[in-house]
């Protein structure tokens, strides 16, 4: 007994010698250190996750992408697809509606596409031909007075090395038909998760929050709420901006008369939904057809449309519109979206506003614990609401 009353007493000693210690060492350290050093572990905590996070969504992107896709499309639909919903139109019947609709759109675009593209190919073509003709022309006349056997030379070099190339190529067949595969794939799995979102959001949901604690139900379902609405403003103002853009530049190419101009607006209206960057390359795409079809007046004319339109985006439709449905600073918008093309390439640049616009307001929310402060967007603006059924009167 006195022996482990010893053992007691010392160890007893030893931990008031470590908190006094302790306490020495921490009022030694400046308070900007010690608070430094706490934001760091923190931080270091936030980004291992996100690591964490992001990895698994690269490792699963053949199912992460279909599943965003479906969310985003879910979100373009939502506002027509909840309308005849409220006007007591059957939910198998809205959802058939809301489907062969975008189905009907997405195909007139593309036929259209396709049939303009086959009736002006043979003009494009052969103006091409003039055009690259003259440029070989230029390149002998011009400043650089090069002959027409150093040009056959260069283009020679540039034979030879997509000769050299071949074998890498036809090795790559196997990893493009196995990516077409995936497309194919990924396409079906998409229009299957976007029928179970409209068929059935509110009872996925619902099952998604019994997966977490009591306490945390309702604070998530709240947040969710919040980022849903603003998904959906953000995928319907997209929707808007991306329409008046194809428009804008594809009457303007049309009135200039450079060829394929419906497909020329098509390209614009898809690359819309990446922001700033989609516009940039495909008015870029359309400067560069005019250039080589119509000449460098109409070309610097095509540039002027493209740059009007882009300042009318810009400077009026963005802060109008999308600032207020996104809430996220033009400058914000650039970084996410470079930062998405560099982690994801393409839909990490499609989906980088959206996710950046849900997880802003969603954390703004849970900042300000809106759910005690009831505020809640209204249930029939979201996806896991459900108009209300006539109740059975007792018989």
């Amino acid at each position: 007994m006195a022996g482990s009353d010893e053992r007691e007493s010392l160890w007893s000693a030893l931990r008031d010698r470590s908190r006094v210690v302790s306490t020495e060492l921490s009022g030694s350290i400046p308070r900007g250190l010690r608070l430094a050093a706490a934001y760091s572990w923190r931080f270091l905590a936030i980004a291992a996750a996100a690591g964490v996070v992001i990895w698994l969504v690269i490792q699963l992107k053949l199912l992460v992408v279909p599943l965003l896709i479906a969310i985003l499309v879910t979100a373009l639909l939502w506002p027509f697809f909840s309308w005849m919903l409220r006007h007591r139109v059957p939910r198998w019947l809205a959802i058939v509606i809301a489907v062969v609709t975008t189905l009907a759109v997405v195909s007139g675009l593309l036929w259209v596409v396709v049939w303009q593209v086959t009736r002006e190919f043979g003009r494009v073509q052969a103006r091409t031909l003039d055009a690259i003709a003259a440029f070989r022309q230029y390149l002998i006349d011009g400043p650089l007075h090069l002959s027409a056997g150093q040009i056959d030379d260069l283009l020679n070099q540039v034979g030879t090395l997509l000769q050299e190339q071949a074998s890498l190529l036809w090795s790559g067949a196997l990893a493009i038909g196995t990516t077409l595969g995936h497309v194919v794939t990924g396409a079906l799995l998409a229009v299957f998760i976007l029928l179970t979102l409209l068929a059935d959001g509110g009872g996925i949901w619902r099952w998604s929050t019994r997966l977490l604690p009591k306490a945390a139900r309702v604070p998530v379902d709240g947040a969710a709420r919040a980022g849903w609405v603003t998904l959906v403003n953000y995928a319907r103002t997209q929707l808007l901006v991306a329409t008046i853009d194809a428009i804008g530049i594809g009457l303007g190419a049309l009135l200039l008369g450079v060829p394929l101009a419906v497909p020329i607006a098509v390209l614009v209206f898809l690359g819309a939904f990446v922001p700033i960057v989609g516009a940039v390359l495909t008015g870029a795409v359309a400067v560069f057809v005019a250039l080589v079809y119509n000449g460098p007046l109409i070309a610097l004319w095509m540039l002027i449309v493209v740059l009007g339109v882009q300042q009318l985006e810009g400077h009026v439709l963005q802060p109008l519109l999308m600032g207020a449905a996104v809430k996220v600073h033009p400058l914000a918008v650039v970084l996410v979206v470079a930062g998405g093309a560099m982690i994801a390439g393409i839909p990490g640049a499609l989906f980088a506003v959206p996710l950046a616009a849900f997880v802003n307001v969603v954390v703004l929310y849970l900042g300000s614990r809106g759910w005690e402060t009831g505020d809640r967007p209204p249930p029939e603006d979201l996806i896991w609401s459900t108009v209300p059924r006539r109740r059975r009167t007792p018989t």
